[in-house]
């Protein structure tokens, strides 16, 4: 069993309530809420933790908020290393609306970095890093961490043998594409690979080829595209395949992507192959959607799922 290890710079308390409705002006009373530890690679470990793994935590924390996530994670049994940071740790905040059913997302940015701060995360994260290690690198980055920062991880893990999976999005996304450093694992969604393929991918197939030329420049040894329901693409030098996820009811979309790759790390730390880690990755993503909002996959679900997840060759 490989070590896994995940990183997340900007870590937040979640806290999400409801409200009988969402309208300017009057004040709103809200249910009691509700906290969570959450950012990318927290969820992963969370995960991870459901689906009866375990897995080491680095998180960058701050201020008093930090000190409460600090606790969160104690109470979820999550084993983590604090990068402490100048600042506060940020929180989210999550409003359903019962009349509509819609719920509001407000995130904040996190605290700056300076980069003193990055080459010194880095450094700590390569003096913790046991040779072979699943490393993973979910969620998004600070203020003033620069959009180089995987690339950078890539390099400096080198050495060690460690596999790097990198789920992110945005400009730290865009960068990582456009300077390809061969990291293992690369995670994005339908969307951002339209994005950054300047054209809609209308089928299986058109996203396939996306990953294909990603993996020939030398982005990572591995793409995967999410779907949505329809399951994911994964595409590596030697195959490509498709997973279609075997559930229709959707009770909420949130967290399955940080589901998907807490069970597909774990399938691979446990020496499972990359296809087999596809089948159980869309076994957590489809246990996820049966969950509520604050809540990620459960093992009895994904365990129950996976034999409906099918590989399609592409």
């Amino acid at each position: 069993m490989a070590d896994i290890m995940t990183i997340t710079l900007n870590p937040t308390v979640d806290i999400s309530t409801a409200v009988d409705v969402v309208r300017p002006g009057p004040k709103l009373r809200c249910d009691m809420p509700e906290a969570d530890p959450g950012g990318g690679g927290i969820n992963v470990s969370r995960a991870i933790r459901l689906l009866g793994g375990e897995s080491q935590a680095f998180v960058a924390l701050g201020g008093v908020t930090g000190q409460r996530l600090a606790g969160l994670l104690v109470d979820e049994g999550i084993r983590f290393d604090t990068f402490p940071v100048e600042g506060e740790t940020r929180q989210s905040f999550a409003v359903t609306d019962r009349a509509s059913g819609g719920q509001y997302r407000f995130v904040m940015p996190g605290p700056d970095w300076s980069l003193g701060m990055v080459d010194d995360a880095l450094a700590a994260i390569g003096a913790t890093i046991a040779s072979g290690s699943l490393v993973v690198l979910s969620g998004s980055n600070p203020p003033g961490v620069p959009d180089d920062f995987a690339p950078r991880l890539s390099a400096r893990l080198r050495g060690t043998s460690a596999s790097v999976i990198v789920d992110t999005s945005g400009q730290p996304l865009q960068y990582l594409v456009n300077h390809p450093c061969g990291i293992s694992v690369l995670r994005m969604d339908a969307a951002e690979a339209e994005d950054l393929a300047g054209h809609a991918l209308t089928d299986r197939s058109e996203g396939a080829a996306f990953a294909r030329m990603l993996v020939r420049r030398g982005v990572a040894e591995t793409v995967i595209i999410a779907r949505g329901a329809d399951g994911s693409t994964l595409v590596s030098k030697t195959e490509a395949l498709h997973c279609a996820r075997p559930v229709s009811t959707i009770v909420s979309a949130v967290g399955v992507g940080d589901s998907f790759v807490g069970a597909f790390a774990l399938a691979l730390g446990r020496e499972m192959s990359m296809s087999e880690a596809l089948r159980h990755g869309t076994a957590a993503a489809s246990a996820a959607v049966l969950t509520p909002a604050t809540q990620l996959c459960s093992r009895e679900d994904a365990e129950r799922l996976l034999s409906g997840c099918q590989l399609t060759e592409l």
